[in-house]
């Protein structure tokens, strides 16, 4: 949400509300030329931030959906190659091994066209149906690849943890990034 309400600086996670003390909104950013609260300011919806409250109060810690693909989106200039008539759809790119879709045959090259029964319109609306999922839950996907078409279940898995960047130094020597530490 964008907003001209007076949001200081440091602000960030304070409530943003109607002129009836209704939240709409969780501060999260202004932009002022000045450094104080003239300026834009923007704010998370609360329809957007009550599903994390959620998921905090009932497991403590934020719980997504996980199938193990990654994809691109489908675009009306990739349709043809893929026997397609539209750009709608998620193109397959990347595939976890061991993950849910690989247990359920997924595989790179196919289009998913179809989540529970429910057109999908890009690779955006499958990864937010995914993260949204509970976890253990059976879903359908509607499937095409060489103009074939067929419906693969997964299970939903709670995403893994991404580890945490391995710290590297350079060695001592003479070098422009001598001491540099990346993570």
């Amino acid at each position: 949400i964008q907003t001209d309400a007076a949001i200081n600086p440091g602000n960030s996670g304070g409530a943003l509300v109607n002129t009836r003390g209704e939240l709409v909104g969780i501060n999260t950013a202004i932009a002022s030329q000045s450094g104080g609260y003239q300026g834009v300011g923007f704010a998370v919806p609360s329809s957007l931030a009550r599903p994390v409250l959620e998921e905090l109060i009932k497991h403590g810690k934020i719980v997504r959906g996980y199938l193990g693909l990654g994809v691109q989106e489908m675009t009306t200039e990739l349709a043809p190659w893929f026997g397609l008539k539209s750009g709608e759809g998620a193109l397959v790119t990347d595939v976890v091994s061991g993950g849910p879709a690989d247990k359920a045959g997924i595989h790179r090259g196919e289009v998913i066209l179809e989540y529970q029964g429910k057109t999908v319109k890009d690779g955006q609306m499958l990864l937010e149906q995914v993260t949204r999922a509970p976890i253990g839950e059976q879903i359908e996907l509607g499937m095409v690849e060489n103009g074939k078409e067929r419906k693969v279940r997964a299970v939903i898995r709670e995403q893994p943890p991404i580890p945490q960047a391995q710290r590297t130094r350079t060695p001592r020597v003479e070098h422009p990034l001598a001491g540099v530490e990346v993570a």
